[in-house]
């Protein structure tokens, strides 16, 4: 009867190893936002680290690949200057009848249709190559016009359940692979625990055991991701850290994920315009708009004759605010993020695989570099609770 029931303390540290890896696992991810009162608490490890996982990924990918204006150069501007004018165009006429209806409703009526229609033309014929010398300049200036950092930041501090979604879609099979792990572990160290047991039979043993095994099936977990860096043969067997053992495969997913969740072409077009240099952005907006307003002379003379100097241009700053909006909702159009996700996707990859193991590493292991003692210690409670468990269990079975 003894016997039988000392076969349990090996099953009852296999449980343990891959419960408490489990729960490491889930403590990387789980809560999204903190939860407690002061330092009381806890947030997931990778959302609160999620901002500096992004900031050191940008740094290591885009410092290596060159800068922003690299990759705008990547997604082919004219595809970007047809965007805007089919985009632009078909609205043109209802631009310029909002604003005049806004600004000067009587000018406007008692303009002739034909004169109005000789605006409308003026416009449509003016605006792609407007648009086309607006794009080229944004293409030249866009690493001072966007922080991408302060983007990034933005962005996950409104989603912090972002990173999360990532590291869960590029390391599937690893984190499958880690709890997997803790309990092969987990049963190895139990049955080494049994001999001890029968020999020292006493009430500490098996909670102690039952730390130690939850904290070295934590710890073994988390290195077995990361360690080793380069790959080591070992006997038949090719030893090398989960995630940096496909370092390919994560960087596609990785950069998938980044192009279509964070750095978008909405979202950059947004950061240029309401970022901190925003101002900047709309200074060139209204550059080149104003020859497309001023060169209209029937435009300028029939509202200079009707409202005078100032009143045209209050007009201009009038289009010029509404050419701002006009910009973002262009970008917005889903379609058009979809098709440009994969050039940013394609960038970032292959930058990620160029990296070497080290950088590689530096990426994803600072989400978990300053939490591990806490997630091993975690593990070790629940492996010590398991062991005082085992200990009841053994103890009334031998009555």
């Amino acid at each position: 009867m003894i016997d039988s029931a000392l076969l349990s303390v090996p099953a009852m540290a296999a449980v343990t190893g891959w419960a408490t890896n489990w729960l490491a696992i889930q403590m990387s991810f789980h809560p999204v936002r903190f939860i407690g009162v002061g330092v009381l608490g806890w947030q997931g490890v990778i959302p609160r680290k999620a901002e500096k996982m992004a900031h050191i990924c940008i740094d290591q990918t885009l410092q290596t690949f060159g800068n922003l204006n690299d990759v705008y150069a990547q997604l082919e501007p004219q595809r970007i200057v047809e965007q805007v004018v089919t985009q632009l165009l078909p609205r043109v006429d209802e631009y310029i009848d909002d604003i005049m209806y806004e600004r000067h409703p009587v000018l406007w009526d008692n303009l002739p249709r034909f004169l109005r229609e000789r605006i409308y033309r003026w416009a449509r014929a003016e605006l792609p190559q407007c648009i086309e010398s607006l794009v080229e300049d944004f293409g030249d200036d866009l690493d001072e016009l966007v922080d991408l950092k302060a983007l990034l930041s933005r962005e996950l501090q409104q989603h912090p359940d972002l990173m999360n979604r990532i590291f869960k879609e590029a390391g599937a099979v690893e984190l499958r692979s880690v709890i997997n792990y803790g309990a092969i572990i987990g049963g190895l160290l139990g049955a080494l625990v049994v001999p001890f047991w029968t020999r020292y039979p006493e009430p500490w043993v098996l909670p102690l055991a039952g730390f130690a095994i939850g904290f070295a099936t934590n710890w073994l977990a988390i290195h077995r991701i990361f360690s080793p860096v380069l790959p080591r043969r070992v006997l038949f067997w090719r030893i090398q850290g989960l995630f940096l053992r496909r370092q390919p495969e994560i960087s596609e997913i990785w950069a998938r994920l980044v192009a279509e969740e964070l750095i978008t072409v909405e979202k950059v077009a947004d950061a240029m315009i309401h970022g901190a240099h925003g101002d900047r952005t709309r200074a060139m907006i209204q550059k080149h708009l104003r020859p497309l307003l001023d060169n209209s002379p029937v435009l300028r003379t029939a509202t200079q004759m009707s409202v005078g100097v100032t009143g045209y241009t209050e007009l201009k700053k009038a289009m010029y605010a509404r050419a701002v909006t006009a910009t973002g909702d262009v970008f917005a159009d889903p379609g058009f993020n979809r098709d440009r996700a994969p050039v940013v996707a394609k960038v970032l990859a292959g930058q990620m695989k160029a990296l070497g193991p080290r950088e590689f590493q530096g990426i994803l292991r600072p989400a978990f570099h300053e939490e591990e003692i806490q997630l091993m210690v975690v593990g070790g409670v629940f492996g010590a609770l398991a062991g005082l468990l085992q200990y009841v269990s053994l103890t009334y079975l031998t009555l």
